[in-house]
């Protein structure tokens, strides 16, 4: 990398990891649902970070919209997601983000993705998996009380993006498989969907365009196939 590209990608990688007191990569303003269109049926709400509002990517390009709409293809009437997430968020703002959202609407499907900006930061596995916890109960009530109706995408693998050759790539792969694991415990234990996205993030390595402009977070084509893995298995989780 250019002096250039290097400041680019290091600005890019501040929205993902701030740690400041206001929201990472945002106005200080409480965060707002990113409210769904008028279509009627299955109510949908995606929670988490960077990797759920589509840092980089057109709004259609989100990977919950993405599956909203291949449900919708499939013969679902399912509403385009709600939203709450920003670029940045760790799994404590996350819930802060959602208490601030102010959102008291219950839905028929929940998603869950979160956890990058923990191991980026370099937070414990400890304190990753009891806010971890709290965030599926969290799920589990906006979903009227019922765990069949959440799920959980495992953190993609930020390390095979361009701004990644960069960093130590086994030592970022070693991390995501550790928060993942304790992710994947804890939907086991609480009886929550978990689906493991993370090889096919993976298989981004050396694929432009699998990636955003930014050089680090993913693209709309890259979400698509996380949304085409989910459909079969949230499919069978509603039934249908």
């Amino acid at each position: 990398m250019n002096y250039l590209t290097s400041l680019i990608a290091g600005m890019a990688l501040c929205c993902l990891a701030c740690v400041s007191d206001n929201e990472p990569g945002s106005t200080t303003t409480s965060p707002k649902v990113t409210p769904a269109d008028s279509t009627q049926g299955i109510s949908f709400l995606s929670l988490g970070d960077s990797y759920t509002i589509g840092e980089s990517v057109p709004e259609a390009a989100r990977w919950s919209v993405q599956f909203a709409e291949m449900l919708r293809k499939d013969g679902l009437a399912v509403a385009s997601p709600d939203i709450i997430a920003r670029t940045g968020w760790t799994t404590a703002e996350l819930a802060t983000g959602i208490i601030q959202a102010k959102n008291d609407k219950t839905y028929d499907l929940v998603s869950l993705l979160i956890g990058v900006n923990n191991q980026y930061r370099g937070q414990t596995i400890d304190r990753y998996r009891n806010e971890f916890r709290s965030l599926l109960d969290t799920s589990v009530k906006f979903a009227k009380g019922n765990k069949k109706q959440v799920f959980v995408l495992s953190t993609p693998d930020w390390g095979v993006s361009p701004f990644g050759k960069n960093s130590d790539r086994a030592k970022i792969t070693r991390e995501i498989d550790a928060f993942n694991a304790v992710a994947k415990e804890e939907c086991e234990k609480a009886g929550i969907l978990f689906i493991d996205i993370t090889p096919i993030s993976r298989s981004g390595l050396n694929d432009p365009s699998m990636f955003a402009s930014d050089d680090l977070h993913f693209s709309g084509k890259m979400y698509g196939l996380w949304a085409k893995e989910a459909l079969p298995k949230v499919k069978a989780l509603l039934g249908k």
